[in-house]
């Protein structure tokens, strides 16, 4: 027999024979033929003619996958009990791969599969067959389904669709200890036989790992797996199917397992004595050097803490840990000196911070070494003793005055002599001097506490044998307030009596400012001037605040009789020895009315002695201009003073007085009359100040014409 004709024997033998009922249906016992027999179904034999139509007497059939003959794979036959075999009924096949996948005899109803079956593709198909008159191709049996299932072979070996895999597992860790879990899957049918079922081993790590056969769970088969022994395992992992019976198809992964690490080694120090050495010139925190303990272990399980546990320099150096190298760094922790301690012993120890317990017993975690520190001498720049110098001295102290003695030395073993000097960029204006050989620090100009109340000077050391080395100390020196300085009216006063004013009536209150800062803080006593003591028109009381009431004496003024009164008032202070100045108070008499509010305050002119040439006049005038205009002097007594001062040389028989008080009567109406407000931004600090205190009839002349200037004649009468 031909090998097709033995697969479809075999084909035959697989068939389940199955018989779908019709209500027409009369169906016998008639066993199933035996296996080998070319027909895949039976039915009756013809009955009488009473019976009017017989059914299909099959639904399914069964085929195997993956047939591999030349010949089509016989499928089985359709069979209708109106066929008396002469050819007469005609098949015909339909529904899912008819005339592709299957086809039938139309004369016999043999089916056969003309195309590979794979039950991993396509499990079953559903078809429809019918009968037909060949001659009118009437149906003769209605259209019946049927099923034809592939059954599944062994053709697919297991698959691990996730390997290779990694894991890891602690080293040291206990036998049973689980690291991963393998699956592999079979495409074959689970439901039928053994193609599918699956069991694991392991080809490869063994002894160091098993993996059980059903779970596929690779666990640890040793104790004390070391990491720093072998860290890295590669582990093969078979899947068989037919439950791992002979002719099982097989496949294999790799299971890539790393010991991870855990604290189980402590740190030692394969050094046990360092030397080292440093500058005595080293700065606070500089490196003197490293120190290191090996750790076998990795990760947060080798981190190192270095300290200094011992040893007569742990108050002269410290010791830090570096996270990324591990390694402990000796810094300096404060000055060294050659000449003080030459070496240092540290004693240091490394330890692990972070610890496990059950390894506890491997221990100790902490090992030490010995650290010589040598300390090498250098060439240090002189030192001063002490380090920063305070100095109060006071502003009139003579010139060459010694007022400190300045000491440094060499702090080397050669202790070489010194020279001082002064840092000419501290003192520009050159006040101070030094002796370059005893250190004696002098005044070379006269102090001015107005000027400079402090000189913050920096003195330096150099070692004669090397120049190179210069040491430097800061000197601050304060100097102290002396009376020098009489006080003085702030501004230019000016103030106005009513002709109708009473006796004791208050027409202005008067301060004082003194450059001068004593200690004790200033206090002013103020009282008429010697020449007007006995004024019969105003009075000066003193407030004991530093500032003084203006009164009158008497009542009655006449503007006709004398409109302007010049009180000269005497300032002291309470310096030793005290100083005093005068200032003049300007008087305008003003009508005024019931209430003591101003009228008028007419203006009278006035003529200097007609021994004044007319260039003399002029002279004034262009003196006081220019002292208006230009003067950087901040006080107009300042400006007025030096005017008179100036100008009395010329014409001694004047009073001073006389002509302290023409030159302020001067430049307030100057400064009205050419409207001069802006003049304090040119630096004529009082114009302003003058302007806003004139009296009432003076602040109406226009600000922007020039006018005649009426000067005062310096009688007298306007200064008593």
């Amino acid at each position: 027999m031909s090998s097709a004709k033995s697969w479809l024997g075999l084909s035959l033998s697989l068939c389940f024979w199955g018989l779908l009922d019709l209500p027409t249906s009369v169906l016998s016992s008639t066993p199933p033929p035996p296996p080998g027999k070319s027909e895949a179904l039976l039915s009756d034999k013809p009955q009488p003619h009473s019976r009017t139509k017989r059914s299909w007497v099959w639904n399914q059939f069964f085929v195997l996958e993956e047939y591999t003959g030349s010949d089509p794979l016989y499928v089985g036959k359709l069979h209708s009990d109106m066929d008396r075999g002469d050819g007469s009924i005609k098949y015909i096949l339909s529904g899912e791969g008819a005339g592709v996948v299957f086809t039938i005899d139309d004369t016999t109803g043999d089916i056969h599969a003309i195309q590979r079956l794979d039950r991993e593709e396509r499990a079953q198909y559903t078809l429809r067959a019918q009968a037909l008159d060949r001659r009118t191709g009437r149906p003769m049996e209605p259209e019946s389904e049927f099923i034809i299932k592939i059954q599944d072979i062994n053709d697919n070996e297991p698959k691990f669709l996730d390997g290779p895999y990694v894991a890891t597992v602690p080293e040291m860790s206990p036998v049973g200890t689980s690291v991963i879990q393998v699956t592999a899957t079979d495409a074959d049918d689970p439901t039928y036989g053994s193609s599918a079922r699956v069991v694991y081993s392991i080809l490869q790590g063994q002894p160091y790992f098993s993996v059980d056969s059903k779970t596929g769970v690779i666990r640890t088969a040793l104790t004390n797996m070391d990491r720093e022994a072998k860290e890295y395992y590669e582990v093969l992992i078979q899947a068989k199917d037919m439950g791992g019976q002979l002719g099982g198809l097989s496949g294999t992964t790799t299971v890539n397992i790393t010991l991870s690490d855990v604290n189980d080694n402590p740190p030692r120090f394969p050094q046990k004595h360092y030397q080292m050495s440093v500058l005595e010139s080293a700065p606070i925190s500089s490196t003197v050097g490293r120190v290191f303990a090996k750790d076998l272990d990795e990760g947060i399980n080798a981190e190192m803490k270095y300290t200094i546990v011992d040893g007569d320099g742990a108050d002269a150096f410290d010791i830090n840990t570096d996270p990324n190298f591990q390694v402990g760094t000796i810094t300096v922790k404060k000055p060294l000196s050659f000449e003080s301690k030459k070496s240092y012993t540290l004693k240091v120890e490394g330890a692990n911070p972070h610890l496990e317990m059950r390894f506890l017993n491997l221990g100790p975690f902490q090992d030490t070494t010995t650290v010589h520190i040598s300390v090498e001498d250098v060439d240090e720049p002189p030192v001063f003793e002490p380090g920063f110098y305070s100095v109060e001295v006071p502003e009139d102290v003579a010139i060459g005055t010694t007022i400190q003695l300045i000491s440094a030395k060499d702090p080397d073993v050669t202790n070489n002599s010194i020279r001082y000097s002064i840092d000419r960029s501290s003192d520009p204006g050159r006040f101070f001097y030094i002796d370059i050989t005893t250190g004696a620090l002098m005044t070379a100009r006269p102090l001015d506490r107005e000027e400079f109340s402090w000189h913050n000077i920096t003195i330096l050391a150099m070692e004669m044998n090397n120049p190179s080395q210069v040491g430097s100390v800061s000197v601050a020196v304060k100097v102290l307030d002396v009376n020098d300085n009489a006080p003085e009216f702030p501004r230019f006063y000016e103030a106005f009596v009513c002709e109708n004013a009473k006796s004791g009536q208050l027409i202005q209150t008067v301060s004082a400012v003194d450059h001068d800062d004593p200690r004790n803080g200033q206090h002013f006593h103020y009282s008429l001037a010697p020449e007007a003591a006995n004024n019969p028109n105003f009075t000066v009381r003193d407030n004991q605040d530093n500032t003084a009431r203006i009164l009158t004496r008497r009542s009655g003024f006449r503007q006709q009789e004398q409109s302007v009164f010049y009180l000269p008032i005497l300032i002291s202070d309470n310096g030793q020895p005290a100083l005093s100045s005068t200032g003049t108070l300007t008087i305008q008499v003003c009508s005024c009315d019931d209430n003591g509010h101003v009228l008028s305050c007419s203006p009278e002119a006035y003529m200097l002695p007609v021994t004044l040439s007319r260039g003399a006049l002029i002279a004034i005038l262009a003196c006081i201009f220019v002292l208006l205009a230009f003067s950087k002097t901040p006080s107009q007594w300042h400006l007025c003073e030096g005017f008179s001062q100036t100008f009395r040389k010329n014409y001694p028989a004047l009073p001073l007085h006389a002509l302290r008080n023409t030159c302020n009567l001067i430049t307030a109406r100057l400064a009205v009359i050419m409207g001069v407000h802006n003049l304090l931004q040119a630096h004529v600090v009082r114009a302003v100040i003058i302007f806003d205190t004139v009296s009432p009839q003076i602040s109406t002349v226009p600000k922007k014409s020039l006018g005649l200037v009426y000067l005062l004649n310096p009688t007298k009468s306007m200064f008593t």
